[in-house]
């Protein structure tokens, strides 16, 4: 099971993956040159939300269908810091999914 971790410290935000950082997955789609950020909805919020679901879900496909619900229900409520699991994960799918 992973651990995804979020932190806001005096060097900026860090967002980490069993301990390494998050790929923002620039690659894919890129929605900004600003890195990753959360508690509200715009391009950081949304290239961390996408950078989560591609690393856990492994699909494109899925990430990119999920990417604006889990974007707005999930990351822009994240709080200064934030911990989920892929358990965590896979229920705000499947809540989104309902």
């Amino acid at each position: 099971m992973k651990h995804y971790v979020g932190d806001r410290t005096i060097d900026g935000v860090k967002v980490t993956v069993d301990g390494a950082p998050l790929d923002p997955c620039t690659n894919i789609m890129e929605f900004t040159k600003n890195g990753f950020e959360w508690s509200y909805e715009g391009p950081e919020p949304r290239q961390l939300a996408l950078a989560l679901l591609i690393d856990h879900l492994g699909d494109r496909v899925r990430a990119r269908a999920a990417l604006e619900p889990f974007m707005q229900a999930v990351v822009a409520n994240f709080g200064n810091e934030w911990e989920m699991t892929s358990a965590d994960l896979d229920e705000a799918l499947a809540a989104l999914a309902r």
